[in-house]
């Protein structure tokens, strides 16, 4: 399973330009094995709608279920150990959000699609 950072998986639905054809490459190679979506995702996307950033041509609550029944996509509940793991990414920026999608990959071993670079740095400077 990979999982998917918020922006990524807006641009998949979306079949934004912004998503990189290598990131595509890696989602459409893995909807038999999972695309997976923290919840947190669905609250930072609702947020976003909420503030006027982001909008759709259907209600972010259609917007949700269309994204969530996409091929191969799994929704990812938080818990226990996310939540309190996510607080102690040494070294990463102070986005609640992103430290939770960055902790629920790291729980399930999985790799992170994201074209957010702070993010990047962040797994470039983790040693093996």
């Amino acid at each position: 399973m990979i999982i998917l950072d918020t922006h990524i998986w807006i641009w998949w639905v979306d079949e934004n330009p912004k998503l990189s054809p290598q990131n595509l490459e890696i989602i459409e190679a893995n909807k038999v094995s999972g695309v997976g979506i923290s919840i947190i995702s669905c609250w930072e996307i609702a947020k976003l709608v909420e503030k006027n950033r982001l909008t759709f041509e259907c209600s972010v609550e259609e917007w949700l279920k269309l994204a969530l029944n996409y091929p191969g996509v799994q929704l990812l509940e938080l818990s226990l150990q996310i939540i309190i793991q996510s607080t102690r990414l040494s070294g990463f920026h102070a986005d609640p959000a992103d430290q939770i999608i960055v902790e629920t990959a790291q729980v399930h071993d999985s790799l992170l699609v994201t074209q957010d670079q702070k993010i990047l740095n962040y797994f470039q400077g983790q040693t093996p």
